[in-house]
């Protein structure tokens, strides 16, 4: 069933079971609200577990005032109100205090979202409300000035308080909390490695130019091999965003039916929700009628037409790896013989050769070099199959956490080139 239909309380409860699942709050933390087209604020109650919401413990706030409800709104419901009256153009509020955000609403600084194309296109620029006690109308008026400030942000964080994020619907409204809260934590896992690398405007907006699509077919009855590969691709992407490794806007899978035909992620579909019906089929370079696929399917293309050999190819942020990806640090792969036989040497590619041609990408990985960084724009990974790549994608990001968590401890102790060569003797199947 589509998002939109559901009611909002349903929508409330289903995006806070996934806020609490991701650890992006606590059982008394945070609140949602959803503005419905009467002018009635369903809203989050207070003292309820927010580990176990049901329907029936959503509150109906009508435009008088008057409460509907088994329990009381949330304590911050004033602030919700204060934002609906500031943004005509806002109908859905999450607010909530996951770590990486609270880290920087303690230092009393918004994250710059440059990071990335995906955290600026998202989320935009950051704003950031001075401190009040909850629950006061003070804190309401702080909030709303800078939602209704000159830049008009949807994101903003709250001084030693937690983040607020506001949206037309309570769906892009998860996905910018959500986008904002991984774009914190690379920033402060990217800032223990040295320097950040912020991108520029001209780079954002080359990222964003519009894309040649391929052009349409009619559809064709699926054969035994392309089922067996969209729920395989559909079970890796819910487990890549189960284990943090994609975000419900960014993330790409593919694999090769067969020599012209291969499947893709769809282009604006929430990950977690993937289904099978969702990938799109793209053989002899059309496409199936009426779906387009995700913006990575060139880059896609162009490593399965160099290399016959790989049949499967992803692209992912995941959170500790995309550290690597925005600061200037090498992620060295010689630290235990499973990161080394897995990845190889990891390279980054830098971030204007992803939109000079996808031939230049394709020429740097392939069976030898599996595995890469993209400057300011996550990793890709390529694989023998389906399980090959989401298996190098999983070690990938294990060992850059694990070299992350070293920090404290000092440094790190690659394999010298004499083990690496003594392991790649012992395993010549992996070289």
């Amino acid at each position: 069933m589509p998002f939109s239909l559901l009611h909002p309380r349903d929508q409330i409860v289903t995006i806070m079971a996934r806020i609490y699942g991701h650890d992006m709050t606590t059982t008394s933390g945070g609140n949602i609200s959803v503005l419905d087209e009467n002018g009635d604020m369903w809203i989050t109650p207070a003292r309820v577990d927010k580990g176990s919401l049901s329907p029936q413990d959503i509150v109906c706030v009508a435009p008088d005032g008057s409460v509907k409800g088994n329990h009381p709104p949330s304590s911050e419901f004033p602030f919700h109100l204060s934002i609906y009256k500031a943004r005509p153009d806002i109908g859905a509020i999450v607010h909530a205090h996951p770590c990486a955000l609270v880290s920087f609403s303690i230092c009393g600084q918004a994250p710059n979202t440059r990071i990335f194309p995906e955290s600026w296109n998202v989320c935009g620029k950051i704003g950031f409300a001075p401190y009040a006690v909850p629950g006061t109308q003070q804190l309401g008026a702080n909030i709303a000035a800078e939602f209704a400030s000159k830049d008009q942000p949807s994101c903003v964080v709250l001084q030693n308080h937690g983040v607020v994020v506001g949206a037309a619907d309570l769906d892009q409204a998860f996905k910018r909390f959500e986008t904002l809260e991984f774009t914190a934590e690379t920033l402060l896992n990217a800032g223990s490695l040295g320097s950040i690398r912020y991108l520029s405007d001209e780079q954002l907006a080359f990222s964003h130019q519009p894309r040649t699509l391929p052009p349409e077919t009619a559809p064709q009855p699926a054969t035994s091999r392309e089922k067996e590969l969209r729920k395989a691709i559909c079970d890796f992407v819910h487990r890549a965003y189960a284990h943090r490794l994609m975000t419900s806007t960014k993330g790409s899978f593919s694999a090769r039916v067969d020599a012209d035909t291969f499947l893709f992620t769809p282009y604006n579909i929430d990950r977690r929700e993937l289904s099978i019906g969702d990938l799109v089929l793209i053989r002899n370079g059309h496409r199936a009628a009426g779906q387009t696929p995700s913006r990575a399917y060139t880059i896609h293309s162009a490593i399965y037409n160099a290399h016959p050999e790989i049949n499967a190819v992803v692209n992912a942020l995941p959170v500790h790896a995309s550290a690597f990806c925005a600061s200037d640090a090498r992620l060295d792969t010689r630290t235990i013989p499973e990161s080394y036989l897995f990845l190889k040497d990891v390279h980054t590619i830098p971030f204007d050769l992803q939109y000079a041609g996808t031939e230049g990408i394709a020429s740097l990985i392939g069976p030898k070099n599996p595995v890469a960084l993209l400057e300011n724009n996550g990793v890709l990974v390529a694989g023998l199959t389906v399980l090959d790549a989401f298996d190098r994608l999983e070690v990938l990001e294990a060992t850059a956490s694990a070299i992350l968590r070293s920090q404290s401890l000092g440094q790190v102790h690659a394999m010298s080139d004499a083990v690496i060569q003594e392991l790649m003797e012992a395993f010549p199947s992996m070289a």
